[in-house]
Protein backbone atom coordinates (compact mmCIF):
# COMPACT_ATOMS: atom_id res chain seq x y z
CA UNK A 1 0.00 0.00 0.00
CA UNK A 2 1.43 3.35 -1.01
CA UNK A 3 2.10 6.04 1.57
CA UNK A 4 1.47 8.77 -1.01
CA UNK A 5 -2.19 9.56 -0.46
CA UNK A 6 -3.88 12.83 -1.50
CA UNK A 7 -3.22 14.07 2.06
CA UNK A 8 0.52 13.47 1.69
CA UNK A 9 0.57 14.92 -1.83
CA UNK A 10 -0.92 18.13 -0.43
CA UNK A 11 1.71 18.19 2.30
CA UNK A 12 4.48 17.76 -0.29
CA UNK A 13 3.02 20.61 -2.36
CA UNK A 14 2.90 22.85 0.71
CA UNK A 15 6.52 22.05 1.57
CA UNK A 16 7.65 22.74 -2.00
CA UNK A 17 5.74 26.01 -2.07
CA UNK A 18 7.70 27.14 0.99
CA UNK A 19 10.96 26.56 -0.86
CA UNK A 20 10.13 27.23 -4.53
CA UNK A 21 7.24 29.71 -4.55
CA UNK A 22 9.44 32.37 -6.19
CA UNK A 23 11.85 30.01 -7.91
CA UNK A 24 15.50 29.06 -7.44
CA UNK A 25 17.66 31.83 -8.91
CA UNK A 26 20.86 30.06 -7.85
CA UNK A 27 20.21 26.93 -9.91
CA UNK A 28 18.61 28.93 -12.73
CA UNK A 29 21.66 31.20 -12.99
CA UNK A 30 24.28 28.45 -12.78
CA UNK A 31 22.93 25.12 -14.01
CA UNK A 32 22.21 24.73 -17.74
CA UNK A 33 18.71 23.29 -18.33
CA UNK A 34 20.12 20.46 -20.40
CA UNK A 35 22.68 19.36 -17.77
CA UNK A 36 21.86 15.95 -16.33
CA UNK A 37 23.28 14.23 -13.30
CA UNK A 38 23.09 11.35 -10.88
CA UNK A 39 22.66 11.82 -7.14
CA UNK A 40 22.50 9.51 -4.17
CA UNK A 41 20.90 9.88 -0.77
CA UNK A 42 23.49 8.74 1.78
CA UNK A 43 23.22 7.98 5.49
CA UNK A 44 25.72 9.95 7.58
CA UNK A 45 24.81 8.28 10.88
CA UNK A 46 23.55 5.00 12.26
CA UNK A 47 19.78 4.78 12.48
CA UNK A 48 16.52 3.48 11.03
CA UNK A 49 15.10 4.60 7.70
CA UNK A 50 11.61 6.10 7.39
CA UNK A 51 10.05 8.26 4.69
CA UNK A 52 11.96 7.21 1.59
CA UNK A 53 8.78 6.97 -0.48
CA UNK A 54 7.86 10.52 0.49
CA UNK A 55 11.35 11.84 -0.26
CA UNK A 56 11.36 10.29 -3.72
CA UNK A 57 7.85 11.59 -4.36
CA UNK A 58 9.23 15.10 -3.76
CA UNK A 59 11.74 14.66 -6.58
CA UNK A 60 9.04 13.36 -8.92
CA UNK A 61 6.75 16.25 -7.96
CA UNK A 62 9.43 18.76 -8.92
CA UNK A 63 10.20 16.95 -12.16
CA UNK A 64 8.20 13.89 -13.28
CA UNK A 65 10.98 13.07 -15.75
CA UNK A 66 13.44 12.28 -12.96
CA UNK A 67 14.29 8.60 -12.45
CA UNK A 68 14.23 7.55 -8.78
CA UNK A 69 15.07 4.25 -7.10
CA UNK A 70 15.12 3.25 -3.44
CA UNK A 71 18.01 0.96 -2.50
CA UNK A 72 16.88 0.56 1.13
CA UNK A 73 13.33 0.22 2.43
CA UNK A 74 11.70 1.91 5.41
CA UNK A 75 12.24 0.15 8.71
CA UNK A 76 15.70 -1.02 7.67
CA UNK A 77 18.79 -0.25 9.78
CA UNK A 78 21.23 2.30 8.39
CA UNK A 79 24.97 2.60 8.76
CA UNK A 80 27.11 5.60 7.78
CA UNK A 81 27.78 5.70 4.01
CA UNK A 82 24.83 3.44 3.16
CA UNK A 83 23.31 4.47 -0.16
CA UNK A 84 19.61 4.89 0.48
CA UNK A 85 18.37 5.89 -2.99
CA UNK A 86 19.47 7.05 -6.42
CA UNK A 87 18.04 9.96 -8.44
CA UNK A 88 18.90 10.62 -12.09
CA UNK A 89 17.93 13.31 -14.56
CA UNK A 90 17.97 17.10 -14.70
CA UNK A 91 20.65 18.38 -12.32
CA UNK A 92 18.68 21.57 -11.75
CA UNK A 93 15.55 19.62 -10.77
CA UNK A 94 17.52 17.43 -8.36
CA UNK A 95 18.96 20.48 -6.62
CA UNK A 96 15.59 22.20 -6.38
CA UNK A 97 14.04 19.17 -4.68
CA UNK A 98 17.02 18.34 -2.45
CA UNK A 99 16.23 20.25 0.75
CA UNK A 100 12.51 19.50 0.84
CA UNK A 101 13.13 15.78 0.26
CA UNK A 102 15.77 15.70 2.99
CA UNK A 103 13.55 17.58 5.43
CA UNK A 104 10.98 14.80 5.20
CA UNK A 105 13.52 11.97 5.22
CA UNK A 106 15.72 13.23 8.06
CA UNK A 107 12.87 13.99 10.43
CA UNK A 108 10.93 10.79 9.84
CA UNK A 109 14.09 8.68 10.09
CA UNK A 110 14.94 10.45 13.34
CA UNK A 111 11.59 9.42 14.82
CA UNK A 112 12.01 5.84 13.61
CA UNK A 113 15.53 5.70 15.02
CA UNK A 114 14.50 6.92 18.48
CA UNK A 115 11.50 4.59 18.47
CA UNK A 116 13.76 1.63 17.70
CA UNK A 117 15.93 2.56 20.71
CA UNK A 118 12.85 2.52 22.93
CA UNK A 119 11.66 -0.80 21.50
CA UNK A 120 15.06 -2.41 21.98
CA UNK A 121 15.29 -1.14 25.54
CA UNK A 122 12.07 -2.92 26.56
CA UNK A 123 12.86 -6.09 24.61
CA UNK A 124 11.96 -9.13 26.67
CA UNK A 125 9.18 -7.35 28.51
CA UNK A 126 5.55 -7.79 27.53
CA UNK A 127 4.82 -4.16 26.71
CA UNK A 128 4.43 -2.00 23.64
CA UNK A 129 5.94 1.40 22.90
CA UNK A 130 3.22 3.74 21.65
CA UNK A 131 3.02 7.34 20.47
CA UNK A 132 0.68 10.21 21.38
CA UNK A 133 -1.09 13.06 19.57
CA UNK A 134 1.85 15.37 20.32
CA UNK A 135 2.73 15.68 16.64
CA UNK A 136 3.73 18.51 14.31
CA UNK A 137 0.51 20.02 12.88
CA UNK A 138 -0.15 18.48 9.47
CA UNK A 139 2.48 15.78 9.88
CA UNK A 140 0.58 13.35 12.11
CA UNK A 141 0.09 10.66 9.45
CA UNK A 142 3.78 10.65 8.55
CA UNK A 143 5.06 10.85 12.11
CA UNK A 144 2.85 8.01 13.24
CA UNK A 145 4.03 6.04 10.19
CA UNK A 146 7.63 6.64 11.32
CA UNK A 147 6.74 5.25 14.77
CA UNK A 148 5.62 2.01 13.10
CA UNK A 149 8.75 1.92 10.93
CA UNK A 150 10.77 2.00 14.14
CA UNK A 151 8.84 -0.93 15.61
CA UNK A 152 6.44 1.04 17.80
CA UNK A 153 2.64 1.18 17.75
CA UNK A 154 0.12 3.97 17.37
CA UNK A 155 -2.18 5.32 20.08
CA UNK A 156 -5.18 7.40 18.96
CA UNK A 157 -4.79 9.05 15.57
CA UNK A 158 -7.29 11.72 16.54
CA UNK A 159 -9.90 12.49 19.17
CA UNK A 160 -12.45 10.29 17.42
CA UNK A 161 -10.38 7.12 17.85
CA UNK A 162 -11.40 6.45 21.42
CA UNK A 163 -12.45 7.90 24.74
CA UNK A 164 -9.59 9.10 26.93
CA UNK A 165 -10.78 10.83 30.09
CA UNK A 166 -7.96 13.13 31.18
CA UNK A 167 -7.42 15.33 34.21
CA UNK A 168 -9.14 18.37 32.73
CA UNK A 169 -12.24 16.36 31.81
CA UNK A 170 -12.33 15.11 35.39
CA UNK A 171 -11.78 18.59 36.83
CA UNK A 172 -14.58 20.05 34.70
CA UNK A 173 -17.07 17.42 35.88
CA UNK A 174 -16.08 17.34 39.54
CA UNK A 175 -17.59 20.82 39.73
CA UNK A 176 -20.93 19.20 38.88
CA UNK A 177 -20.56 16.81 41.78
CA UNK A 178 -19.44 13.77 39.76
CA UNK A 179 -16.91 11.34 41.16
CA UNK A 180 -14.29 9.63 39.02
CA UNK A 181 -16.44 6.49 38.95
CA UNK A 182 -19.47 8.54 37.90
CA UNK A 183 -17.45 10.07 35.06
CA UNK A 184 -16.34 6.66 33.77
CA UNK A 185 -19.91 5.37 33.86
CA UNK A 186 -21.19 8.50 32.10
CA UNK A 187 -18.66 7.98 29.29
CA UNK A 188 -19.67 4.33 28.92
CA UNK A 189 -23.35 5.19 28.84
CA UNK A 190 -22.93 7.78 26.10
CA UNK A 191 -20.30 6.03 23.98
CA UNK A 192 -20.65 3.72 21.02
CA UNK A 193 -20.29 0.06 21.92
CA UNK A 194 -17.24 -0.08 19.62
CA UNK A 195 -15.23 2.44 21.65
CA UNK A 196 -13.23 1.58 24.76
CA UNK A 197 -13.01 3.92 27.73
CA UNK A 198 -9.57 4.91 29.01
CA UNK A 199 -9.13 7.10 32.07
CA UNK A 200 -6.14 8.94 33.50
CA UNK A 201 -5.40 8.04 37.12
CA UNK A 202 -2.76 9.48 39.43
CA UNK A 203 -2.90 7.30 42.55
CA UNK A 204 -4.07 3.90 43.78
CA UNK A 205 -7.37 5.21 45.11
CA UNK A 206 -8.22 6.46 41.62
CA UNK A 207 -7.06 3.15 40.14
CA UNK A 208 -9.54 1.27 42.35
CA UNK A 209 -12.36 3.68 41.62
CA UNK A 210 -11.80 3.52 37.87
CA UNK A 211 -11.60 -0.27 37.87
CA UNK A 212 -14.74 -0.63 39.95
CA UNK A 213 -16.55 1.63 37.48
CA UNK A 214 -15.51 -0.61 34.58
CA UNK A 215 -12.75 1.40 32.88
CA UNK A 216 -11.09 -0.74 30.22
CA UNK A 217 -7.74 1.08 30.03
CA UNK A 218 -5.89 2.93 32.78
CA UNK A 219 -3.46 5.72 31.97
CA UNK A 220 -1.02 5.70 34.89
CA UNK A 221 0.13 9.30 34.88
CA UNK A 222 3.47 10.23 36.46
CA UNK A 223 3.31 7.42 39.00
CA UNK A 224 6.34 6.24 40.91
CA UNK A 225 7.62 2.77 40.07
CA UNK A 226 6.38 1.09 43.25
CA UNK A 227 2.91 2.58 42.94
CA UNK A 228 2.82 1.75 39.23
CA UNK A 229 3.64 -1.91 39.94
CA UNK A 230 0.81 -2.03 42.50
CA UNK A 231 -1.58 -0.48 39.97
CA UNK A 232 -0.61 -3.13 37.42
CA UNK A 233 -1.37 -5.89 39.96
CA UNK A 234 -4.75 -4.34 40.74
CA UNK A 235 -5.65 -4.07 37.05
CA UNK A 236 -4.44 -7.51 35.97
CA UNK A 237 -7.25 -9.31 34.14
CA UNK A 238 -9.51 -6.28 34.45
CA UNK A 239 -7.95 -3.48 32.41
CA UNK A 240 -5.02 -2.63 30.14
CA UNK A 241 -2.40 -0.40 31.76
CA UNK A 242 -0.53 2.44 30.05
CA UNK A 243 2.39 4.28 31.67
CA UNK A 244 2.94 7.90 30.70
CA UNK A 245 4.57 11.09 31.88
CA UNK A 246 8.21 12.08 31.48
CA UNK A 247 9.44 8.62 30.53
CA UNK A 248 12.79 8.56 28.72
CA UNK A 249 15.50 6.09 27.77
CA UNK A 250 17.05 6.33 31.24
CA UNK A 251 13.84 5.32 33.03
CA UNK A 252 12.22 3.18 30.34
CA UNK A 253 13.46 -0.26 31.38
CA UNK A 254 12.45 0.22 34.99
CA UNK A 255 8.96 1.26 33.88
CA UNK A 256 8.67 -1.83 31.66
CA UNK A 257 9.67 -4.01 34.61
CA UNK A 258 6.53 -2.92 36.50
CA UNK A 259 4.53 -5.05 34.05
CA UNK A 260 2.60 -2.29 32.27
CA UNK A 261 1.08 -3.22 28.91
CA UNK A 262 1.84 0.07 27.15
CA UNK A 263 4.38 2.86 27.50
CA UNK A 264 3.48 6.08 25.71
CA UNK A 265 5.91 8.86 24.86
CA UNK A 266 5.14 12.19 23.25
CA UNK A 267 8.87 12.85 22.98
CA UNK A 268 9.15 10.31 20.16
CA UNK A 269 7.28 12.64 17.81
CA UNK A 270 7.97 16.08 19.25
CA UNK A 271 11.62 15.81 20.31
CA UNK A 272 13.43 13.14 18.28
CA UNK A 273 16.61 14.41 16.65
CA UNK A 274 16.64 14.41 12.85
CA UNK A 275 18.89 11.70 11.40
CA UNK A 276 21.87 12.95 9.44
CA UNK A 277 21.29 12.12 5.76
CA UNK A 278 22.73 13.95 2.76
CA UNK A 279 22.36 14.14 -1.00
CA UNK A 280 25.55 13.92 -3.08
CA UNK A 281 25.84 14.48 -6.82
CA UNK A 282 28.17 11.77 -8.09
CA UNK A 283 27.97 12.32 -11.86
Amino acid sequence: MTLITPEIESLIDLALMEDLSIGDPTSDALIPPELTGKAVLIAKAEGVLAGIEVALAVFKRVDPALSVHADIQDGSPLQPRDVIATIQGSASSILKAERTALNFLQRLSGIATETRRYVQTVSGHNCRIIDTRKTTPGFRTLQKYAIRAGGGFNHRRNLGDGILIKDNHIQALRGQGLSLGDIVKKAQANASHTIKVEVEVENLDEVKEALDAGAEILLLDNMGLKEMAQAVDMARGRAVTEASGGINLDTLKAVAETGVDLISSGALTHSSKALDISLDLIE
